[in-house]
């Protein structure tokens, strides 16, 4: 078979109804396109009937590949899954809920061929409650850019397209796959964003919520230490560490100070305490230094392993 020149991965989680005029708006766009491709479906442990609708349309559509996971892993691990089973030059991620709109695929491709490795959509006019969703994604998108140092106004947004070696390989976990173009430019990918369509739900319930958004926090500090630590974790921790040792053998060589020459009592002193616990924190976070170090490096040395499990793969 003729290897795809595009894959489209789209992860789906009780997407039933959504399936089918999903499948009938990538085939009438991709097909225009003229090139090869592939759409990878992740069944992400469905409860409904998304796996026995996906096999039906799997007959009239020859072009799509089902990865069916074990249970429910969530979106990152799904889109992992997606990606680790694509085979096309470019990988466009999108979500199954009819939300972003397969025609806006040719505005991604465009900005790749201009030389870009990754392109990200952006829902400018976004069809979601400004309270719940809008507002806590505006506020966040802002903090993650001024973080990781990559403007782009739509990070939550899935409809996304990447060169496959920027990608490929690239361990997705928790929340951290809208933080994949921070991710990329870490290792020098060129990331720019278009515009693109944003509709509201039809069928199904949504997966978002506000208590995402705390979740969402957390990965940012996550992010915040692989852009400035990750390749050297004992940078940080050695360096609050000394500071910390290096402030209590002031306060103990002030107290000895008193104690020798001075001839004061400091036993009662709480500042003898204060001196203690400082050196005994600085000499923690320098063993938690090099422990750290050593787990970077067993991590990019050796580390292999997925993070989901697949049940079964329909080509």
């Amino acid at each position: 078979m003729t290897k795809p020149y595009l894959s489209v991965v789209i992860p789906v989680h009780n997407e039933e109804e959504n399936l089918p005029p999903l499948l009938e708006g990538l085939s009438k766009t991709l097909t225009a396109l003229g090139k090869p491709f592939e759409v990878i479906i992740v069944d992400d442990g469905s409860t409904d009937g998304t796996l026995a609708r996906l096999k039906e349309l799997k007959s009239t559509y020859p072009w799509l590949k089902i990865v069916v996971l074990r249970r429910n892993f969530g979106q990152s691990a799904a889109f992992t899954a997606g990606i680790d089973h694509a085979s096309g030059e470019i990988i466009v991620t999108m979500d199954g809920d009819l939300q972003n709109d397969p025609a806006d695929i040719p505005l991604l491709l465009e900005k790749i061929e201009e030389g870009f490795d990754v392109v990200s959509g952006w829902r400018k006019d976004r069809k979601d409650p400004f309270w719940s969703r809008r507002l806590p994604s505006l506020l966040a998108n802002a903090l993650i850019s001024r973080i990781t140092k990559v403007k782009l106004h739509d990070y939550g947004c899935s409809l996304k397209a990447y060169r496959a070696e920027v990608i490929k390989g690239l361990i997705i976990y928790g929340e951290l796959h809208r933080f994949i173009p921070a991710l990329v430019n870490l290792s020098g990918a060129r990331v720019t964003e278009v515009e693109v369509r944003h509709h509201p739900r039809r069928f199904g319930r949504s997966k978002y919520g506000l208590s995402r958004t705390y979740r969402v926090l957390l990965d940012l500090l996550l992010m915040f230490f692989f852009r400035k630590f990750a390749t050297k974790p004992l940078h940080i921790f050695g360096l609050t560490g000394g500071v910390l040792f290096f402030l209590g053998f002031l306060i103990e060589g002030y107290l000895t100070y008193l104690k020798l020459f001075l001839h004061q009592k400091i036993g009662h002193r709480p500042l003898l305490i204060l001196g203690v616990l400082l050196i005994l924190a600085g000499i923690n976070l320098l063993g938690t230094g090099l422990l750290a170090e050593l787990l970077i490096r067993i991590y990019y040395e050796s580390s292999g392993k997925r993070i989901y499990a697949v049940r079964e793969v329909i080509e």
